[in-house]
């Protein structure tokens, strides 16, 4: 495996894989895997690229991390020049006009919002800041807080206008927030570059967050990923072969704080104003990796029962493994999983 050389810092990694490049070509030039690392929203993005030439993976490498680059700029809520922060410093003072891309990625977000009933919501902008989760503090809103807050968090205070193409939040305070979606968006966007390129075999990973397996390695049927167990301990629950899909896991271990013993996960349920309780992780596989992630976030809201219904009817090709209860006795929920999980860390 050979690295490309690049300006941005170098880290590794989501996914284990069982893969190696092969030492016979069935080509007349054998295929190496070359990785690359870019910091974005808030992560490290990793490129697992199969290529015969150093040259080309390195160019398609630049283009896919510049893509990546351009959707940041797109949907980042960190900063002022982004088209998702003037759309909330303005759409609630009269309709603000956007591009395609935007309006796309804010009606698959009005789509999971609707179908989840607002346990995906992304107008919870101001109750992440409340909670102290924009800029990693941490802090227990009081109630009276929170109160205000409800007037001006919900899905359906923000009206989109696909013919005119214009955003307007029907209050003030309205705040979107693309911390469920965007990575998942951003992959999308990258592997088009990889599908343009006529790139065969490759992986591309938001963080922890969401991966996109292209093709399979040479001589392998798909990329071969482990899904951790609930305990940092647990290095593997379940491996997954997967290929032209995605796959986007939600938890708690990136993001959170405890106050006087509990711990308090970054993923809000929008209905309640706080804190997803009872859940650990949830890893969900989907052929977009916009669904997918949108839909991990949903399935770590929703109850186990909800969780199935959801699935069943809004996401029936997907799969799913859902990991409730607390990390002492997880218990397992799966759905058309198809593969096994380790048993002793996770019961059925």
């Amino acid at each position: 495996m050979q690295a490309i050389k690049r300006k941005f810092a170098t880290t590794l990694m989501m996914a284990a894989f069982a893969t190696t490049p092969v030492a016979k070509a069935v080509a007349p030039r054998p295929l190496t895997l070359y990785t690359t690392t870019h910091p974005a929203m808030g992560t490290e993005f990793t490129l697992y690229l199969y290529s015969a030439d150093a040259a080309v993976a390195a160019e398609t490498s630049e283009e896919v991390f510049d893509e990546v680059d351009r959707v940041e700029q797109l949907l980042s809520n960190y900063r002022d020049s982004s088209e998702l922060s003037r759309i909330n410093q303005n759409a609630a003072a009269s309709p603000v006009t956007t591009d395609p891309e935007m309006l796309d990625f804010l009606t698959q977000s009005e789509h999971w919002s609707s179908a989840s009933d607002g346990a995906f919501d992304i107008t919870v902008g101001r109750l992440m800041k409340a909670w102290g989760f924009y800029r990693h503090s941490g802090r227990i809103p009081p109630e009276e807080e929170l109160r205000q807050l409800r007037a001006a968090t919900g899905w359906e205070k923000v009206q989109l206008d696909p013919a005119a193409r214009t955003v307007h939040f029907t209050l003030p305070g309205v705040e979107l927030d693309p911390g469920g979606i965007g990575k998942g968006f951003a992959v999308d966007a990258a592997v088009r570059i990889l599908r343009a390129q006529h790139v065969v075999a490759a992986m591309f990973s938001a963080g922890s967050s969401t991966l996109y397996a292209l093709g399979a390695p040479p001589h392998l049927a798909g990329w071969r990923v482990v899904v951790p167990g609930p305990l940092p301990s647990h290095d593997s629950l379940s491996v997954i072969t997967l290929r032209d899909t995605s796959l986007s896991s939600a938890n708690c271990s990136e993001k959170n704080f405890t106050v006087a013993g509990h711990l308090y996960c970054h993923i809000m349920d929008p209905r309640t104003m706080r804190p997803v309780e009872g859940r650990i992780q949830v890893s969900i596989v989907d052929p977009s990796a916009t669904a997918s992630d949108a839909l991990s976030n949903v399935i770590f809201v929703e109850t186990p029962g909800q969780s199935v219904e959801t699935l069943k009817k809004y996401a029936p090709e997907a799969r799913a493994l859902i990991v409730s209860g607390d990390a002492g006795h997880p218990h397992c929920t799966m759905f058309h999983w198809g593969v096994a999980i380790d048993s002793k860390r996770c019961s059925l």
